[in-house]
């Protein structure tokens, strides 16, 4: 899933290429992914694109008024085309495809945003303002934004009584952060994922809070200046535990572990964070009874 250090790369990247552009037309292919209806997407067409922002996971391309408010989920992407086909379109069970950007100009570039799958997740919203979408409206800060102060964050651990994954995990507490990064804020932390945010002394607060900001912050310096095709392979390649079960941990040798969850899973070395004990994946333990 893309998360927050990937969606302000496609940000960037977006704004490089949008900016200034005429939005030609506006074919959705996937009616599913519509969200809003009113204002149709066709009223894009004819208007000229502005900044190109990000609220958490949100992409938020401004069109003379009117904001494109996409939410990638699971398995959706955005891919750019310098030169689209010239036919439409079509509904088709075998293809990904579930909107398509075409710009005006002669090269007919743009972009197609596409979902892998069968679990479709992919949103794509047409709103007055990006408030209007019920997901952006219920963010929480953004761990980047330069007046997100270790105050804050404390806050926000203070009195929730649930495991630091969730809390990461939580849109409504932090917005961006998806399942890999808070693996990998949890591991520079030298963290639990189980532990209590609630029970964090204030010299633990201090330890996440440096490393949710340090980790997605270089995250988003490796991502500076990718094409939106490249951006996946180097999220992968940044990633210290996660999606690397049974391979050493970069830090101290040990073998990164996995919890499975019913729809997800998470990933740990046992001695950078959990005082070299496994945790208990009660999945597992019952595919072995």
């Amino acid at each position: 899933m893309p998360e927050l250090p990937e969606v302000e790369a496609l940000s960037a990247f977006l704004s490089e290429r949008l900016t200034g552009r005429v939005i030609a037309r506006v074919q959705p292919v996937a009616i599913s992914a519509l969200k809003t209806y009113d204002p149709p997407v066709t009223a894009l067409e004819g208007r000229t694109v502005g900044p190109v922002t990000r609220h958490g996971k949100f992409l938020d391309i401004e069109v003379g008024g009117l904001h494109l408010v996409v939410h990638l989920a699971r398995a959706g992407w955005l891919r750019w085309k310098d030169g689209l086909p010239a036919e439409p379109p079509r509904p088709s069970p075998r293809n990904p495809l579930a909107l398509r950007v075409r710009l005006e100009g002669e090269a007919g570039d743009g972009f197609d945003l596409t979902e892998a799958g069968t679990k479709k997740g992919l949103a794509v919203y047409v709103v007055k303002d990006p408030a209007e979408v019920p997901g952006v409206a219920r963010l929480g800060p953004d761990p980047l934004d330069p007046g997100f102060t270790f105050d804050d964050f404390a806050a926000l651990m203070r009195g929730d009584r649930r495991r630091l994954k969730g809390v990461l995990r939580d849109q409504g507490v932090l917005a961006g952060v998806g399942n890999a990064y808070s693996d990998e804020v949890l591991h520079a932390a030298r963290m639990s994922p189980y532990k209590l945010a609630a029970g964090l002394t204030e010299e633990e607060t201090a330890r996440l809070y440096e490393a949710l900001r340090s980790t997605l912050r270089d995250a988003v310096e490796r991502s500076r200046g990718l094409a939106a095709g490249e951006l996946k392979a180097e999220k992968k390649l940044g990633l210290r535990v996660h999606g690397r079960t049974g391979r050493p941990c970069p830090v101290c040798g040990d073998t990164v572990r996995e919890v499975s969850f019913a729809d997800s899973s998470l990933q740990y070395c046992p001695t950078c964070q959990t005082g070299g004990k496994p945790l208990a994946d009660r999945r597992l333990s019952r595919l072995l009874k």
